[in-house]
């Protein structure tokens, strides 16, 4: 039967507001034409699920709680099963879940109220409780029975092709970390409460060692080398990385946050934007900054001459530093995001700075990701061992 055009309009019309208040999804949203490589995925709450070649990008926006929300609706197969693989291989171990529950919780009282807006967020929509949230966040440190690496390399003015500021940070890890690397995601978080957006990158749920935001800075970390006694009554220094994303807009502002920040633990922080980078080798009672003349790098050591250290740097952390030099060196005047890529796949075997899969003390250790970063126009590049460099541009994620 053939239906009169009425009809048929009010059929089209009636089926559409049904889909619409059903909440089902009635059309694909177009990938961002900035990022024509990234395809879209689904949906929960506001928030978007994309994959950018073999990586997993999500965009959230709203309140900090909304965030949370969304994130552990888009990720919650992914959080679940991460969840069980941590729990069963640290039980395994002979740790029970109440006794890791308690030590992930005491890392967190000292989380700003945002940071835990996000983890009840997350845990309302996963079906897991905060304190398993919470167990997720430190699941790689907790999981890690000996020390990580990581290093840092970022040149700017007569070291790149046109002066703009080049980052680059690889963390490193023992290969038997390779369970998380299925979980990697590229989380975008655009708050609208004012604050900058903030990019994450790194295992899902987990303490992220890789941020940016949307003023162009960038932030992470490396292991400093030293053993140092915890305070209790201080911050975890890697935590503290969102807070500062969140707030600060300039590399004077972020120099500040990281410098009023008095950690738990001594570390070494990378900072970059599109003015420059700096290396603060973090102690318990004093921060020291190291920068250049358009090149500053950083491996597991502290470099500043005037530290009082009893303890040697480890031989393969003076190499890497040294490499990383050398290389900004021979390639002065002519690196970019393509040429820092090169550089940070050249093995330390071979003059290098990155592991893959590399005899290191006994153990297997690998660059388990790597990041490029142009602070100018938040332009990414990620990569995760064995897999290939991914770009992404992340003004328009956060413009969205």
């Amino acid at each position: 039967m053939i239906l009169k055009k009425p009809i048929f309009v009010f059929v089209i019309v009636l089926l559409f507001s049904f889909v619409i208040v059903a909440g089902c999804i009635t059309a694909i949203p177009v990938s961002p034409p900035e990022n024509p490589e990234m395809t879209f995925v689904s949906s929960f709450e506001g928030g978007d699920r994309y994959l950018a070649g073999n990586y997993t990008v999500i965009l959230l926006e709203g309140s900090y709680r909304e965030m949370g929300r969304q994130y552990g609706g888009l990720m919650k197969t992914e959080l679940l099963a991460e969840y069980a693989m941590l729990t069963d291989a640290l039980e395994d171990r002979g740790y029970t879940i109440d006794y890791l529950r308690s030590y992930a919780a005491s890392g967190t009282p000292f989380q700003p109220e945002r940071m835990k807006e996000i983890t009840r967020g997350m845990a309302e929509t996963t079906g897991l409780s905060e304190e398993d949230i919470s167990l997720l966040y430190y699941g790689p440190a907790l999981y890690l029975s000996m020390p990580a690496g990581c290093s840092y390399l970022a040149v700017w003015d007569d070291y790149t092709v046109n002066g703009s500021v080049v980052l680059s940070r690889n963390w490193d890890l023992p290969d038997f970390m390779e369970p998380f690397n299925q979980y990697y995601v590229l989380a975008v978080y655009r708050p609208t409460d004012g604050s900058n957006g903030v990019a994450t990158f790194g295992p899902a749920g987990s303490r992220p060692e890789t941020l940016m935001n949307s003023a162009g800075l960038f932030i992470a970390d490396d292991n400093s080398g030293l053993v140092s006694v915890g305070q209790d009554d201080r911050p975890d220094m890697i935590s503290e990385f969102f807070r500062l994303m969140l707030d600060y807009s300039d590399l004077a502002g972020l120099k500040t946050g990281v410098l009023a920040t008095r950690p738990n633990l001594a570390w070494i922080v990378d900072v970059g934007s599109p003015e420059g980078a700096y290396v603060f080798e973090v102690g318990l009672n004093e921060t020291k900054v190291r920068t250049g003349d358009g090149v500053v790098a950083a491996a597991n050591h502290f470099v500043d001459p005037n530290w009082d250290l009893t303890t040697p740097p480890e031989e393969h952390s003076i190499s890497r530093y040294a490499n990383l030099l050398s290389q900004a060196e021979a390639a002065k005047g002519s690196i970019d995001a393509a040429k820092m890529m090169q550089i940070r796949d050249v093995l330390l075997t071979d003059g290098g700075a990155t592991f893959r899969h590399s005899i290191l003390e006994g153990y297997l250790y690998s660059s388990n990701h790597q990041v490029v970063f142009v602070p100018a126009n938040q332009t990414l590049w990620m990569k995760v061992v064995d897999m290939d460099w991914q770009k992404v541009e992340l003004a328009p994620l956060f413009a969205m």
